[in-house]
C-alpha cells in the first residue's frame, strides 16, 4: 500500500492547541519520519495511545487490533501471561504508521522483543524519570553515569531524549536470554548506579521512598512492556518527539527539545543514529558477569 494514497480526515482538528498542530500536522509527521521510524516498529508487538479528538480529548492505550483493519496492516496473535492472546498490530510499513495516525494513534509503544523471538529481548532500558525540580544537566550527568556503567559491562549505550521528562539509555543485546533475566540484568545496573551515585538516584518502586532522587527505571524490561518508540510523537503540550541522539548532542539536548518541525530539519540533514544499533548487540549473560564485579 503506498502512504501517500491515504487521504486524512479531519485534516484541520486542533490536535496540540498550545503548539498550534493540527491532525494534518501529526499524519505529516509520521509520513516524514516513516523510514527512519520504521526500522524500529518493524517485527515488534505494537500498542498505540489514541487521541481521536486531540490530546485534551479522550484517549487510551491500544493493545488488540482494531477490528475491520484493512487486510494490508500484519496483525499477529500474542500471547500474554495471564490471559489469552491478544492480537496486535505490527507496524512493518509506512502505509501502516500513516493509516494508524490517521485513526488517532498519537504515541506508538513497543515491545524489546520481536515475534521471530518474543521470549528473548534484543534489548536493555534503563528510564531516566525525574521528579519535578530537577535540572537538565543533572539529567545529562545521569545519561553519561549509566552510559559508562553500561560500557564497564560490556554494552554499547545509545540515547533517546524521550519526548517527555527524561532520557532513555538503550543497550542493544543478543537475543540469548529471557525477558526475567534482562530485566534482572536492567535492575543489576540500576542498584549498581544508586550505590554510585545515592543522593541524586533510586531503583525504589513507590514514589514515597525516592524523595527527591531521580528513579531509575527498569520495568519496561518485562514481557508485554513497552517504551515509547523512536519518532513517536508525546501527547504533551510541546509536542515533544522522542529522538534517539548521538552522544556527542547530549549537551545541548532537552528531554523535550525536539518538535515535529526540528524533527524534519533533522532527518533532513542527518542520519538515524540508532540506525545500525544491531551491529552492537552484546551478550546478556556476559554483561551480568561483569555487573556483578562493580
Amino acid at each position: 500500500m503506498d502512504p501517500d494514497e491515504i487521504e486524512t480526515s479531519n485534516p484541520d482538528k486542533i490536535y496540540y492547541p498550545d503548539a498550534g498542530l493540527t491532525k494534518g500536522d501529526v499524519v505529516q509527521h509520521y509520513r516524514t519520519v516513516a523510514t527512519a521510524m520504521v526500522a524500529h516498529l518493524r517485527g515488534r508487538p505494537l500498542t498505540v495511545r489514541r487521541f481521536p479528538n486531540g490530546i485534551a480529548g479522550k484517549n487510551w492505550y491500544q493493545k488488540e487490533a482494531s477490528p475491520g483493519l484493512p487486510s494490508w496492516i500484519r496483525v499477529e496473535a500474542i500471547p500474554q501471561r495471564t490471559t489469552g492472546d491478544v492480537r496486535h498490530v505490527l507496524c512493518d510499513d509506512a502505509a501502516t504508521l500513516v493509516y494508524l495516525a490517521n485513526q488517532g494513534a498519537l504515541e506508538y509503544h513497543i515491545w524489546s522483543s520481536t515475534v521471530a523471538d518474543l521470549e528473548h529481548p534484543d534489548m536493555v532500558l534503563i528510564d531516566i524519570d525525574p521528579p519535578d525540580g530537577v535540572t537538565v544537566a543533572e539529567l545529562r550527568d545521569i545519561a553519561r553515569l549509566v552510559r559508562q556503567v553500561y560500557e564497564a559491562a560490556g554494552l554499547t549505550a545509545y540515547l533517546q531524549a524521550t519526548g517527555g521528562r527524561g532520557f532513555h539509555v538503550v543497550a542493544p543485546l543478543e537475543p540469548s536470554q529471557t525477558y526475567d533475566e534482562v530485566r534482572e540484568l536492567a535492575k543489576t545496573a540500576a542498584e549498581v548506579l544508586a550505590r554510585l551515585d545515592p543522593d541524586r538516584l533510586t531503583t525504589a518502586v513507590r514514589k514515597n521512598q525516592r524523595g527527591d532522587r531521580v528513579y531509575l527505571d527498569v520495568q519496561r524490561n518485562g514481557y508485554t512492556s513497552t517504551f515509547v518508540a523512536p519518532y513517536s510523537l508525546r501527547a504533551r503540550p510541546s509536542a515533544g518527539v522522542a529522538t534517539p541522539l548521538g552522544w556527542h548532542e547530549l549537551g545541548k539536548a532537552e528531554p523535550a527539545g525536539w518538535t515535529p518541525k526540528r524533527m524534519k530539519d533533522r532527518l533532513a540533514r542527518k542520519e538515524d543514529p540508532w540506525a545500525r544499533m544491531a551491529e552492537d548487540a552484546a551478550s546478556p549473560a556476559k554483561a551480568m558477569e561483569l555487573l556483578k564485579r562493580l
